[in-house]
This record gives C-alpha cells, structure tokens and sequence, in this order.
C-alpha cells in the first residue's frame, strides 16, 4: 500500500484513491449480513466494457456521461483524469434550475442513523465527502476567486431519544467520529438565538459543513472542459442493445452518438429514459427550501456564529457571506400552528386536492413553493429562531430528488448491456455525496471492481415498489 497523503493543513491522511476504494469500508460486512451475499456476488471481477483498454496505468477509449448534474460532471471529470475520451451530455446545461438535488446550498453531515441495513457504510461515505469537499475548496477555491465549503458544525436537537439520534450516536463513536453531547443549557450558551429549551438530546457534528451547490458543479464543470471533456447539449434516447452492448444514444435531432461506454446519470428522469425497469424502482418526490432575510445589522443567524440544525422533519443553515441567500429552512408543514387565544372554532380543513400529474415529470413540474410551505417553514422559525419570526422571505427553491426501493444509491450495470452503467438515485443526498461518487464510478466503468460489499449494496434492486400504492407526492 502506497503512503497516504497528508493535507497541508495537517488534518486527517487521506489513502491514494485505490486504496480507498480497496478499504473504505472495511469491517462492514458483519453490517451487511443481512444483503444476503453471495459466494458468485463475492467472487465477481467485473471487466470494463469493450473497447477499454489499460496502457501504462492509464485507461483508453470513449465514454459518454449522460447528466451533468453534480454526479455526471464528477464522473466526467474523473474518466477524463484516468485517461478516457469522454463527452458529458445534458439536455438544459450543466446546474441547470431541473437539476436533482439542486438548491444553491446544500449541507454535508455523517448523522445517518436513520439508515437501516448500510448506515455503517453511509458514515463512513459521509466522513470522506466532508474530507474531499474541504480539499476541492482549498485547492480550486483561489483559481475561481470564490469559496465552495464552509465547516458551520451541525446541531441535532430532539425533545426526547428517538432510534436515530441513538443510532448515530452509536455510529459516531465505534468509527471514532468527533462529537460532542450537550445539555440543553449548553446548547443555549453556545448559541442563544436557537431555543432549546425542553431537549433531552443535543448532538453536535463539529466537521460538517455547507457547500454551495450550484457553483460546485458548474466548477466541476469547468475543470471538466479544461481537462479535456466535450460537453453536448441535448436529448438524447438510449441506443439498441445487442450482443450484450449498447450501441449508441439518439439525438432528438436524429443525429446519433456511439461510443466504448455510456453513463446514465440521469436522477429524476430514469424514469422516462427506462420506464420498465425504473418505474417501479424509484420515485421523485419535490423538495422545497425557504431563504429568509436576516434582520439588518444582526449576524446571530449568518456565518460563522451559528451551526447548520436539525429538528424533528426540518433542517437548515445560516446564510453565507459570499452570496447571502438568507437563512435557509428546508419547506416543512411541520410544526402545527399554535393554538387560537379565542374562542372561534377553526376553520374547517381544506379539501384534498388532486395530485398533479406534471409533478411527476421533471421537464413539466413547476418548481414553486406553495404559501403552505412557506407558512410552515416560518412556524419552524417562531418555535426554534422567534428572533426571525417575522422575517421576509427572500427566495424558495424547488427540486426533485429520489428515493429508492433499498433507500441505496444504485450503480450497477444496465441489465443485458455490459458497456452502460447506471449511476444516481440519491435519495436526498445525491450532492453531498457526488464529490465521491464520481470518482467511485468512475473507477468502476474502467474496470476496477471496487469492494464487493459496496458493489452489492449499489446493485440495481430485485424489490419494486407497489404500483398500485398510493404514490408519494411531496417531500417525504
């Protein structure tokens, strides 16, 4: 094994990238147990696809990265810095406003004790992404003349213990993870703006961060292009399969596009692209995020002078000094209203209304925030920040995001076709985690198995969900 590199700011060694993909998750096959792997699931050396060569370390032949997004444009890159010719398609640009997971700002924590079978494996991705977000900004933040990630911390506070606060914190200490345990009283010295009073349980995260989302990937991007990438812009359909391999991608224009291999990462429209098989296995409920103007001259709510928070359905983060979005709530319905001081009865509820079918269609869904949300988003501020109660609301984003049958990400080949990958489903967390993820695809189209307990947990999932089920329209 080759040394590690040591930052330059003396913090934690980071393992050469092959190794990593050899050790990340180390000693996680107990956790695994229940994914039922097996012998020929171990034994599988999957090959790159045909026409990928190795010369001298490096790969050779063409690859076709389909999304720019965050997961497409760190794929790109990395395919590109392994050797590869690669064009990375997309048919609105790179960080378009129709991206998944997208937001200007998105926030980078480890606390997955919610995650069930794999949540081993979740910390230990999230711990190198935080890692890696703070190279990628103290290594490409000068040459753009702007900063990219922010370490704020990140605060969970609940009223009482709850499996996933218990979990993470179990978590947190077998993996040697710093955090720290603080009573509510603590809590309130250290940050008197966020009331916490009545909380039994306060973990606090020091390392997480904040990155900013947009310019992230458009940088990505960037580097993408200097590399040596070529970028189309355009619709494409997926070509014919036969004898095992795809062999090429159809504009909307007729125009075609081969390649050695072709990547699909393709978030919220899988769908539409492979409806037999990603109809059932993923769905894309609409995410929605309220900024919050600050009040003038108060910087209790900006960076550095308060951390990133979690409560019960709800999470945000103060605003950042570069572009000053506002104090940011992810939309909740949550909680309730407070109680009338008079004796009027309430108004009765309104009637449901009728999901909207655009809604499940990225390229028709409109991307607003109803005043619900709003009006829910500013009741997270009266109980938690009364200081911001009443303060303006300064923009709302809105995007799609998946969740899988597994809650897992999938990269796993294309069924029939052993040259197309799939790459994405990112359960909420696609960003955070693209910084990796890209460099782990990557790695596997070019023909490096990886670890045998990641490949599996990533595998395309043999569960589907009920079509007849009622589907899950909004944030979950």
């Amino acid at each position: 094994m080759t040394d590690p590199i040591v930052p330059s700011d003396g913090g934690t060694p980071e393992l050469p990238r092959r190794d990593f993909l050899r050790v990340a998750t180390a000693g996680t096959g107990a956790f695994l147990a229940a994914a039922s792997l097996t012998p020929d699931a171990l034994a599988a050396q999957p090959q790159p696809p045909r026409g990928i060569r190795r010369r001298f370390g490096r790969a050779s032949g063409h690859v076709v990265v389909v999304g720019a997004g965050a997961w497409g444009a760190f794929t790109a890159y990395h395919l590109r810095k392994e050797g590869m010719k690669v064009t990375l398609v997309d048919q609105y640009g790179i960080a378009n406003s129709r991206a998944t997971s997208g937001d200007e700002t998105r926030g980078i924590r480890s606390s997955y004790g919610d995650r069930t079978v794999t949540a081993d494996l979740w910390v230990r991705w999230a711990r190198r992404s935080i890692e890696k977000w703070r190279a990628f900004d103290a290594e490409h933040g000068k040459r753009f003349g702007t900063r990219f990630f922010y370490t704020t911390g990140d605060v969970i506070i609940r009223e009482k213990p709850e499996p996933f606060t218990t979990r993470t914190a179990e978590l947190w200490t077998a993996q040697g993870v710093p955090f720290e345990t603080l009573t509510a009283d603590e809590a309130r010295r250290r940050w008197p703006q966020f009331v916490s009073e009545g909380s039994q349980v306060v973990l606090y995260e020091p390392d997480a961060g904040v990155a900013r989302a947009r310019d992230s990937v458009q940088a990505v991007g960037a580097l993408a292009r200097d590399a040596g990438v070529e970028f189309k812009l355009g619709r494409i359909r997926p070509g014919a399969v036969t004898a095992g391999k795809m062999q090429a991608l159809t504009f909307d224009d007729g125009s075609t596009l081969a390649a050695d291999a072709y990547v699909f990462c393709c978030g919220p429209w899988f769908p539409k692209l492979f409806p037999s098989l990603m109809q059932t296995r993923m769905r894309i409920p609409m995410g929605h995020v309220c900024y919050f103007g600050t009040p003038e001259g108060d910087t209790r709510f900006q960076f550095p002078n308060i951390p990133s928070w979690n409560v019960p359905g709800v999470t945000g983060w103060p605003s950042h000094p570069i572009d000053n979005r506002g104090f940011r709530v992810r939309g909740a319905f949550a909680p309730p209203a407070p109680p009338r001081d008079d004796d009027e009865a309430p108004p009765p509820p309104p009637a449901p209304v009728a999901p909207d079918p655009r809604l499940q269609d990225p390229d028709l869904s409109p991307r607003w925030s109803s005043q619900e949300r709003i009006d829910g988003s500013r009741r997270v501020l009266q109980k938690h920040f009364p200081a911001l109660a009443d303060a303006p609301i300064v923009e709302t984003r809105s995007c799609h995001y998946e969740s899988s049958v597994n809650r897992n990400f999938i990269v796993d080949r294309l069924p029939g076709a052993d040259n197309a990958w799939l790459a994405g489903v990112g359960q909420a967390e696609g960003f955070k985690f693209s910084i990796v993820m890209g460099e782990y695809v990557a790695s596997r189209v070019i023909g490096e198995p990886g670890d045998a307990v990641i490949a599996e947990a990533f595998r395309l999932p043999t569960a589907e969900y009920d079509p007849n089920a009622p589907s899950r329209w909004e944030e979950e």
